[in-house]
């Protein structure tokens, strides 16, 4: 059913896109929307892991370095039927963790070391498990292509906006401004704004889908749901500093900045209900807090 609700939200981001390329310039519009999404897809697909590693200060490490996630991680993968990924450390006592690459053979997992002080051994397992069924389902390039092709809609939304209010380009104008100040309108604000919703809509579906893989092949949900807990409360007191671009890649949200307008909306389910759907109760400690 997710994998579902995921195919049918990013055909709904295209098709968004469309409409806009559209709307612009016609049949020349549809193509330029085309291309400008495929060439953020192809930055996406290639460098995005670079990137967001590249952002958080993320340091490689071997097995001698750390054995105790190395472990985890080669048992898991070995369940899985996945190639190891590359371990890497983010120098921060913020909690928190993500997956990327590209897919299975070009994945990588990066810790943060407030994580690895903060959770005993079957949490974290219960943590890598989760990062490691994003590897399994394809979520990295899933969250990634819906990341750019969002972001594509904001930027031909932008020159649908011009077009519509300073002539048209590429032939697409003239009787096209017949009510213009509505479609510019919408073009601006509005389809950013839905595109940004589905982007967020796919990547909290991508996170329960996770950590029920996790659950799964650790065999121990009170584990992944012990960790969720200790890192929603641990990671209001330390956060972790975030970007728009790569919030979602993280098993908790990091903070975002309020001057950001992503910042207001949540790229993550409530951990009460990520919680509820492991182990049926909103909390693994007691009452909900």
């Amino acid at each position: 059913m997710n994998t579902l609700k995921t195919a049918f939200l990013l055909t709904a981001l295209t098709l968004l896109l469309v409409f806009i390329g559209e709307r612009i310039g016609g049949e020349n519009g549809m193509i330029l929307a085309f291309l400008i999404a495929a060439a953020m897809n192809f930055f996406s697909y290639f460098y995005s892991d670079k990137l967001a590693l590249a952002i958080y200060r993320a340091q490689p490490v071997t097995r001698e370095q750390l054995p105790r996630a190395y472990e985890v991680v080669e048992r898991m993968t070995g369940r899985l039927g996945l190639p190891m990924p590359k371990i890497y450390v983010i120098p921060t006592d913020a909690p928190n963790a993500f997956a990327t690459g590209r897919n299975p053979k070009h994945a990588s997992v990066a810790v943060t070391h407030g994580i690895l002080q903060l959770l005993n051994d079957e949490e974290l397992e219960g943590v890598l498990a989760h990062e490691l069924g994003h590897v399994k389902n394809r979520d990295i390039l899933t969250s990634s292509i819906a990341a750019t092709v969002a972001g594509a809609i904001t930027l031909v939304a932008r020159m649908g906006w011009f077009a519509e209010m300073f002539g048209g380009f590429g032939g697409g104008g003239g009787d096209r401004r017949r009510g213009g100040g509505i479609s510019a309108l919408f073009m601006l604000i509005l389809a950013p704004i839905a595109a940004m919703l589905i982007q967020l809509w796919i990547s909290r579906t991508r996170e329960y889908e996770a950590d029920a893989t996790g659950a799964h092949i650790t065999g121990n949900p009170y584990a992944l749901a012990s960790a969720l807990e200790k890192l929603d409360a641990y990671s209001k007191r330390v956060p972790m500093p975030g970007t728009a671009t790569t919030a979602h890649l993280f098993i908790v949200q990091p903070l975002l900045s309020r001057d950001d307008f992503a910042g207001l909306f949540s790229t993550h389910p409530p951990i009460r209900k990520r919680i509820e759907r492991l182990i049926g109760r909103p909390s693994v400690y007691g009452a909900p807090r």
